[in-house]
């Protein structure tokens, strides 16, 4: 069933960048232009500075202003050597391969300052002015005037963001956002800036709900210095994880008897397999069979965290098993998930194969109970939430529409959290 369709709340970075066209039109307005005069410059400039936090208007006007600087000057220089020498111009071949050529001057120019990021804005503006060639009458006022229309654009942009609209906190919501969206895999970091802007989310009351395809442990080392509100959903739904109170609050086990079945299974292969268990509150994880070459990278990297306990020998319950994780190359991964459909009882389990991503060509089968998903996981913590608070509250689902790639995607997720936790509170609403 498709989940009901939610009108997206008017954002305070669409509203301070209406605000600042309308600034730079007016500037441009008391200064004598008008109609189809009216320059544009200004408010492009204005609307592509325009970031939620004024560090990133900052940091793009200063792009911008680079930018327009490196390709207004190699227009100049371009336009000059074409009066000078008017054979260059005489053939539109030469004309446009020296077009092409002052735009990788111009570009190039960003990437020795090292500022990429200017180097696009840099090229538009010097084929902005070039390409106007033989028609320019006065190309240094033209000159000018850009350098003009984006030194306005990203004034009126920094100023615009200094001002803090009024707000109201959504603190009805809880947030569910995946670790996965914020960091590139389970090994790495989670950014600082990305950090910074969750404990300040945390601190402001909002209430997020991470959650994770691996056991707390992770969590501890990606991102140590969280401070979080809210339990964790863990082991992909199976557990939810109290990180104040290092407790589990909430486990769903393999049953006993698919549980019997599995092992049976794996050792008449004789293939080799970790048990993830819930002991006394703690991650328990212990390997049966004879260690394989890649199992044996995973194992060495992993057990050097001082958050998990691994162990040789039998289980202390098998009531408490998690999940079944097996690791092996895909084919030999793919082979055993097809005999052991055969040997489980059908919707007492669920299997998942995921990518090893940091041993090559290795993949993963994760066994769970079918009743650990990250949905039934989700309810489980509203309902713990709502008995704690004693009032209703609305879950919200916060995640990336592709792959994490870079840390630009975390940061816009987090942007996305932030519009819907303390949207603008606009004067006609309550």
């Amino acid at each position: 069933m498709m989940e009901k369709y939610q009108i997206p709340p008017l954002g305070g970075r669409i509203i301070k960048t209406a605000v600042a066209v309308f600034l730079c039109l007016l500037i441009y307005y008391l200064r004598g232009y008008q109609g189809k005069t009216m320059p544009t410059e200004a408010a492009i400039t204005a609307i592509i500075c325009m970031q939620p936090f004024l560090a990133g208007t900052r940091e793009f006007a200063a792009n911008r202003m680079l930018g327009s600087v490196i390709g207004v000057a190699w227009a100049l220089f371009f336009v000059l050597l074409l009066y000078l020498i008017p054979g260059l111009s005489a053939h539109p071949f030469i004309l446009y391969a020296m077009m092409g050529m002052g735009v990788m001057a111009s570009l190039y120019s960003a990437v020795l300052l090292r500022k990429p990021d200017a180097s696009g804005l840099a090229g538009i503006v010097f084929l902005c002015i070039v390409a106007a060639f033989p028609d320019i009458s006065n190309p240094l006022m033209t000159a000018i005037r850009q350098i003009l229309g984006v030194f306005v654009g990203t004034t009126v942009a920094i100023l615009v963001n200094v001002i803090r609209l009024p707000r109201m906190k959504r603190k009805e919501l809880v947030f569910f956002v995946r670790s996965k969206d914020l960091v590139p895999d389970r090994f790495a970091k989670v950014a600082p800036s990305i950090l910074f802007r969750l404990n300040r989310l945390h601190e402001d009351g909002a209430k997020i709900c991470l959650i994770s395809e691996h056991a707390p442990a992770y969590f501890t080392m990606q991102m140590s210095t969280t401070e979080v509100s809210v339990p964790l959903i863990v082991m992909d739904g199976a557990a939810i994880y109290d990180v104040h109170e290092n407790t589990f609050l909430h486990t769903v086990t393999v049953p006993v008897e698919e549980s019997a079945r599995i092992r049976a299974s794996l050792d008449a292969q004789q293939i080799s397999y970790f048990i993830y268990t819930v002991h006394k509150n703690k991650t328990c994880i212990f390997h049966q069979g004879e260690a394989t070459e890649e199992e044996r990278k995973i194992y060495d990297q992993m057990r050097k965290s001082p958050y998990r306990s691994y162990l040789e020998g039998e289980i202390y319950d098998a009531g408490e098993v998690i999940y079944y994780k097996v690791i092996g190359k895909k084919e030999m991964i793919q082979e055993l998930e097809l005999k052991l459909r055969k040997v489980i009882s059908s919707g007492k389990l669920r299997m998942v194969r995921r990518e090893q991503t940091d041993v090559l060509g290795v993949d993963g089968l994760y066994i769970y109970s079918s009743a650990a998903t990250v949905s039934r996981a989700e309810g489980k913590m509203m309902e713990l939430l709502m008995e704690k608070e004693g009032k209703h509250l609305m879950p919200v689902r916060v995640h990336l529409s592709v792959p994490y790639r870079t840390e630009r995607d975390a940061a816009h997720l987090l942007s996305l959290l932030e519009q819907q936790y303390e949207p603008v509170k606009l004067p006609w609403k309550k």
